[in-house]
């Protein structure tokens, strides 16, 4: 037998370094386990309806493509997946989408957004006549991949809001869109520059969201007591 000769402090110190790998690892694997819903709620916290933007910041085409990669892994209804997406991300195109939108109607008169903080990108969500039976049948799965989009955002440090309040006709002309194609909802994309405060709203207080003289914005949201039904 070969007997090597092994400086001891060097054993020590591979022993150390090994052992202290094997640490991080398993702290890692931990905080995935243990502090996972609680990092997605952190997210869906974080994933607000943002109505105002960094104009500075360009979402790229990339970042949208992304976003909707999301989307082809979503539930579907009878997994149809009856839905179009055009992306927006240059300043003559969002020009021509923004002033057909109309946004935060509980706020009105108020500009929102404001002049100089528009969104530097849209999705726009289109429902495919070729495809599906009818939209009436889809509007479930326009909210699934429409929350999926915004959380997506959120996760890359962009934000979003989505926009019903619109013309399909006046969007579908400004846009080109083949007659096939009818848009369902228009998902706003950005850099976010603006604070919204989440409330614990008792029952019976008001739900409307509000904004203070600093334009901060304030968004009441009911009380996990209140939304179950068979309580224990």
């Amino acid at each position: 037998m070969i007997i090597l000769p092994i400086n001891i402090e060097i054993f020590f110190l591979f022993d150390a370094l090994a052992k202290a790998v094997i640490y991080v690892i398993l702290k890692e694997i931990l905080n995935h386990i243990e502090g996972g819903p609680m990092d997605f709620l952190e997210l869906n916290k974080k994933n607000r309806s943002y109505r105002n933007y960094d104009a500075a910041y360009a979402v790229t085409e990339e970042q949208l493509k992304k976003l909707v990669e999301l989307t082809r892994f979503c539930p579907s209804s009878v997994n149809m997946q009856p839905f179009k997406y055009y992306l927006s991300c240059d300043p003559e195109t969002n020009g021509r989408i923004q002033p057909l939108t109309k946004w935060a109607r509980a706020l009105q008169p108020m500009e929102i957004p404001k002049p100089g903080h528009y969104p530097t990108a849209f999705i726009v969500i289109c429902y495919d006549e070729t495809i599906g039976p009818g939209v009436e049948r889809f509007w479930k799965d326009v909210g699934i991949v429409a929350q999926t989009i915004v959380l997506g955002a959120s996760e890359m440090d962009l934000g979003g809001c989505m926009i019903g309040n619109f013309s399909p006709a006046k969007i579908s002309a400004a846009l080109e869109l083949p007659a096939t194609l009818r848009p369902v909802l228009i998902i706003a994309i950005g850099k976010p520059k603006e604070t919204i405060v989440l409330l614990d709203a008792p029952a019976g207080s008001s739900l409307n969201y509000y904004r203070d003289e600093q334009d901060v914005h304030y968004v009441p949201k009911r009380m996990l007591s209140e939304l179950l039904i068979n309580k224990r």
